[in-house]
């Protein structure tokens, strides 16, 4: 089923002023610390009781289109204010929400429990709300129109017998206009197979690097895992062989230099080094084919349990637009993300100094032998190495570090938006990159 949206009423109107002082807080909020201008485009009523407001939050160069969904009356959501001496609530976890929910979502479905629903509160791009221990849905706060990866991926995956990924339940989609009248269809979320007992992968290697417990082992089946998802998805989606490669992955990562230094102006002493990298990137003869990726592969992109691994999130790097997200890639593109989530990890964790070094080179010497080892078909049906996998050559050694140096640059700028205290962790990854 998919909801159109209808024009605001006064009703809305008055949501939005309720909601106004109680946005810019929410960590899914695009505009952190600037002024942000709010204009409620539509609304995506599901019952008389829940209404999804679409708000278009601007400031400088953000331009997004918000799902909030809200619940008038009582409930168990968090109170965000009152209006017409009705509680305004937090939609997300409340379960009016969730019953009309998956009332009008498509797919398999499910028996998951809405009045046993509780929020996961670590998230920043997105909200996931547990539905009795049996499911998980994900409501995407920023809509994109087209095909979702975070549905289509996990959908072909699982045909293809990969059992390392939760299985899609439901999805539900909406149409809504952009500011220009045009009309636009995505999807607002998905609901997809709970992994019960399962540790977050990021919280899991912090708790080793807290400890100065070796993670080599672990991050070794990770590597492994993951080369077994490239080879499903070359088995799932077109592959593209790139004549000009080496040269698209250079202009790549200089378009990502020149877009971050604009975002975080101290980045631009980083230039020499930059240069030195992407010589290097340009004087490869070739690059591996190109497939479906993950695209913003983390350690908190995946679950352990039962001691095996889960990857989840398929949706790419939130600040993205969708047609990027989907676009085939190197397949090192994902190992270099869990890379530099190993450094984090070690960081959050609190390890400094030499700790730090030894810990962290031992856990990502791991990670890349797992990626290359001749035994990654065990972990999956579709056997052996992907295109992007092969070998641990000298070529790939350089696209994964070039490709690890992008996913710093991005970084950089998420952290300065985001969580400027932790900017020292890719300002370091590049200290150690291209210093």
């Amino acid at each position: 089923m998919t909801i159109a949206a209808q024009p605001a009423t006064p009703l809305d109107d008055a949501l939005l002023e309720v909601l106004a002082p109680w946005l810019p807080a929410r960590r899914w909020f695009p505009a952190k610390g600037a002024a942000a201008t709010l204009t409620l485009t539509g609304v995506l009523p599901l019952s008389d009781e829940v209404r999804i407001l679409l708000v278009r939050a601007r400031a400088g160069s953000i331009d997004a289109l918000l799902q909030v969904p809200v619940v008038l009356g009582p409930g168990t959501g968090e109170v965000i204010g009152t209006l017409n001496d009705r509680d305004v609530r937090d939609g997300a976890a409340d379960p009016a929400f969730l019953r009309a929910w998956l009332a009008a979502a498509d797919g398999p479905g499910t028996n998951a429990n809405p009045d046993a629903a509780r929020m996961i509160t670590g998230e920043q791009s997105n909200t996931s709300v547990i539905l009795g221990d049996t499911a998980i849905l994900k409501v995407l706060r920023a809509l994109q129109p087209g095909e979702n990866p975070d549905v289509d991926v996990p959908r072909h995956l699982v045909e293809q017998g990969w059992s390392h990924v939760p299985a899609p339940l439901a999805w539900l989609e909406g149409e809504w206009f952009d500011a220009d009248g045009t009309s636009r269809r995505g999807y607002l979320g998905a609901l997809s197979t709970f992994v019960a007992g399962a540790e977050d992968g990021f919280e899991l290697a912090c708790a080793y690097a807290g400890r100065g417990e070796s993670f080599a082992d672990l991050a070794r089946d990770l590597g492994a895992v993951t080369a077994t998802m490239h080879a499903a998805l070359a088995a799932s989606f077109p592959r593209l062989d790139a004549p000009d490669g080496p040269a698209l992955v250079a202009d790549g990562i200089a378009q990502r230099f020149s877009w971050a230094t604009s975002a975080v102006p101290q980045l631009a002493a980083y230039a020499p080094g930059v240069e030195r990298v992407l010589a290097e990137v340009r004087a490869l003869p070739t690059t591996p084919p190109r497939q479906r990726v993950h695209g913003d592969l983390h350690l908190g992109q995946v679950l352990r349990a039962r001691e095996a691994w889960f990857i989840t999130d398929f949706e790419g790097e939130p600040l993205a637009p969708l047609d990027q997200r989907t676009k085939p890639d190197l397949a090192v593109r994902d190992l270099a993300g869990l890379l530099r989530s190993i450094d984090y990890a070690a960081a959050v964790g609190g390890l400094t100094g030499d700790a730090a070094a030894a810990w962290t080179d031992e856990a990502r010497d791991a990670l890349r032998a797992g990626y290359t080892s001749s035994d990654a078909s065990s972990h999956g049906p579709a056997g052996g190495s992907s295109g992007g996998s092969s070998g641990g050559s000298s070529d790939n050694e350089v696209l994964t570090h070039a490709l690890e140096l992008d996913k710093t640059l991005y970084e950089a700028v998420y952290e300065s938006r985001n969580r400027p205290t932790w900017l020292p962790i890719p300002i370091a990854a590049l200290d150690r990159l291209v210093g």
